[in-house]
């Protein structure tokens, strides 16, 4: 029998008994037999790791100027080193949407994206997976030899 592909995609593969999301580290598998009550869940925004320490050495740049520059560009600088920082502050990383289920007993983060119409690609092709197993594990969807 022939292995139905419901979703190929450069970072998830969704068969008729496996899902694979390739994240940046190893690829992590799960069997679809194995899912159980799937869900999804939209992680909020967060602010960027990197955020705080760039609006920190702005602030250091600003008073660094402040000091030693004691013309116009001064003015420049103290501009520049509060509204940087406060840029940085509001800098966030976009919102991701996710996909949790419990797998073989532990609760498993399945697939994550920040790009919604991906991240509705791979759930939609997911749950048809997981329908159409369950209606063939029925007796549904059987075809005749």
């Amino acid at each position: 029998m022939r292995t139905r592909i419901y979703y190929r995609g450069p970072d998830a593969l969704v068969s008729d008994d496996r899902f694979v999301w390739h994240p940046t580290t190893a690829p992590l598998v799960f069997t679809i037999p194995d899912l159980r009550n799937v869900g999804l869940v939209q992680a909020p925004a967060r602010v960027r790791p990197y955020a705080p320490a760039f609006a920190v050495v702005a602030i250091a740049a600003a008073a660094a100027g402040w000091i030693l520059l004691p013309d116009p560009a001064v003015y420049v600088l103290v501009f520049l080193g509060l509204a940087i920082p406060g840029v940085a502050m509001l800098w966030r990383e976009p919102g991701r949407w996710e996909l949790h289920a419990q797998y073989r007993g532990t609760a498993v983060v399945l697939y994550s994206s920040a790009d919604a119409r991906v991240f509705n690609q791979v759930s939609r092709a997911l749950r048809r997976a997981m329908e159409d197993r369950r209606r063939t594990s029925w007796g549904y969807g059987l075809a005749a030899a």
